[in-house]
């Protein structure tokens, strides 16, 4: 099983999350952060991965803290469950339309952090989500999944609409890299 825990405990927030890449898209998500908790079920049922969030965090300072720190811990779970990453795609491709929005998410799990984040946000808040820490997520997840990281909206009017194409993206695009398509490791160098 391609499964992982993690346990996150500082002053500022108490996480445990667990991941499992080869579900069928379950989850059980409650991070105080209504829009963001939409985010991450949209970006659970495009994966197809399973994933139970439980956070609580210093929300009465911001919601940064919460939405920064599950993003360093869906990271860790990501890394941690492909393992060795043995016969997987590697690479994912994925472009979302949302009404007027269209997206793209271009992802390798490379083993090397690299982020590319081409996204023009006009509103402060999306529902309590500070839109400002959309940006902190995607870093911290593609910091410590070890995963180049490229996001970009195409074009579109809805900030609604361009970060849940985001997040949808992202799902689509884990879901075709972490597949397991045949028993070699997809690398040249013989290492990721």
């Amino acid at each position: 099983m391609r499964t992982a825990t993690i346990k996150r405990k500082t002053k500022e927030t108490d996480i445990e999350l667990i991941l499992n890449l080869d579900g069928t898209g379950k989850r059980e998500i409650a991070t105080g952060v209504g829009f963001f908790d939409h985010m991450l079920t949209a970006f659970t049922f495009h994966s197809g991965l399973d994933l139970t969030v439980s956070c609580k965090g210093d929300l009465e300072v911001d919601d940064h803290h919460t939405v920064e720190d599950i993003g360093l811990a869906l990271g860790q779970a990501l890394k941690e469950a492909l393992g060795d990453k043995m016969g997987i795609n590697r690479y994912g491709t994925s472009y979302v339309p949302m009404d007027e929005a269209l997206v793209r998410a271009v992802i390798d799990f490379s083993g090397r952090p690299a982020f590319v984040y081409n996204v023009t946000l006009n509103r402060e808040k999306l529902g309590t989500l500070d839109t400002q820490n959309v940006q902190e997520f995607f870093k911290s997840v593609s910091n410590e999944a070890k995963m180049n990281l490229h996001l970009e909206v195409l074009y579109g009017d809805n900030d609604h609409h361009k970060v849940e194409a985001l997040f949808k993206a992202l799902g689509r695009a884990v879901k075709e890299a972490a597949k397991q398509v045949s028993d070699q490791l997809p690398s040249t160098k013989g290492a990721l």
